[in-house]
């Protein structure tokens, strides 16, 4: 049986991740910072909850304690991320971007992918089918930059998360280890703007979680097949 750690998990690209996978046959841990929420997702769900806040060493460690005791892991989704706006809700763009600014999206969606990567990958490589997939966004390429998207902080974490991914998939060969990019998808990171839904934006996440060990690795790709990086 496939155990497999989602991020991030109790609402949006990750619940239905977990949803879709569970559907699959795969035992789910449901990670999330807040308990009460995380719990009521995981109990909806059919899931195991795990909390997991990715910017907090203790609690990962936690977590790692938590599923190692109940058997392992094959599959890691990091999934959790954020985008910071304006407190009028606005993009910010170069212009007005800040130190604080930076600092505080790469502590999730960079920092936090390489705390719990990096903590979850003993158990990884215990497993005969060991799989990360690293939530990122067609917003990384660095091809198709200022196509539209005016921000600055959050394209450069995913960007920098497809730098790593790269790096991660070249270091453990064994594993299957790729980036994907879920579309424009209506979730609380956009403020439900994009213009796809979660069951449309998890497709790739879902498909690239079950990859066997002949499929590729250190790639970034969408629905529709690779991505310019």
């Amino acid at each position: 049986m496939t155990t497999t750690l989602i991020t991030g998990a109790n609402k949006g690209l990750g619940y239905e991740t977990a949803r879709r996978l569970i559907a699959a046959g795969h035992t789910v841990y449901v990670g999330a910072r807040n308990v009460e929420r995380g719990t009521a997702a995981a109990a909806e769900l059919g899931a195991r909850f795990v909390q997991l806040d990715v910017t907090d060493d203790a609690s990962v460690a936690a977590a790692v304690a938590t599923v190692e005791a109940d058997g392992g892991l094959d599959v890691l989704v990091n999934n959790a991320g954020i985008e910071v706006r304006s407190p009028e809700g606005g993009i910010i763009g170069a212009g007005d971007l800040t130190a604080d600014v930076m600092r505080e999206v790469f502590e999730t969606n960079v920092f936090g992918l390489v705390r719990v990567t990096h903590a979850f990958l003993p158990l990884l490589e215990r497993s005969a089918a060991p799989v990360v997939v690293n939530v990122s966004s067609g917003l990384a390429s660095l091809a198709l930059a200022g196509k539209a998207y005016p921000g600055a902080a959050y394209p450069a974490s995913k960007t920098t998360v497809n730098m790593l991914t790269v790096q991660f998939a070249r270091a453990f060969p064994q594993m299957r280890i790729n980036a994907v990019e879920p579309g424009y998808t209506a979730t609380d990171l956009n403020r439900h703007e994009g213009t796809q839904t979660v069951e449309q934006g998890a497709e790739i996440i879902v498909r690239m979680a079950q990859l066997g060990p002949d499929g590729p690795t250190g790639g970034y790709v969408g629905a529709q097949g690779p991505l310019p990086w």
